[in-house]
């Protein structure tokens, strides 16, 4: 495991948020949610954090304030294997949030996701004129499509 994981820091729904990562998460699951004991900035047995494994990587989750909104300038990456992973992951995440151009989605808590199919590295390691078709191709979209990314790849 990594020493190195995201602290999301939520106003109140730190255990409700991660609890729906899971949820739409393959491989996910709870690890645990603390609550304010005698000490705290919160009323006596309110969440003040919980941390959850989604898909192998650790995540915190804090409630803290709504003094720290979150913004794109961090966001989750998800890699997917197929578009129908990129197209659950889209849907869901994305319900009651909104969508922005590359792939990327604020979900309904706010927090930033870039929703990448797997291979996209690879699509950028041609020449430059190769980097620029793919580009191009995915700067006209919302949620990444792999079937024109890779047509854009291929084309000479």
């Amino acid at each position: 495991m990594s020493n190195l994981f995201p602290c999301l820091w939520f106003k109140s729904e730190a255990e409700e948020a991660l609890g729906y990562y899971v949820s739409i998460i393959k491989n996910s699951n709870m690890d645990n949610v603390h609550h304010v004991g005698d000490v705290g900035p919160f009323a006596k047995g309110a969440v003040i954090s919980a941390t959850a494994l989604l898909n192998g990587q650790r995540v915190l989750a804090i409630n803290g304030n709504p003094e720290f909104p979150f913004t794109p300038a961090m966001s989750l990456v998800a890699l997917c294997d197929s578009q129908k992973d990129i197209d659950s992951y889209w849907d869901q995440l994305s319900e009651g949030g909104h969508t922005m151009q590359c792939g990327w989605l604020a979900d309904k808590y706010g927090v930033a996701w870039q929703i990448v199919p797997r291979i996209f590295p690879e699509l950028l390691a041609g020449d430059q004129a190769t980097r620029d078709r793919v580009m191009t191709a995915m700067m006209g979209m919302t949620k990444l499509d792999i079937a024109t990314l890779q047509n854009a790849y291929a084309d000479q």
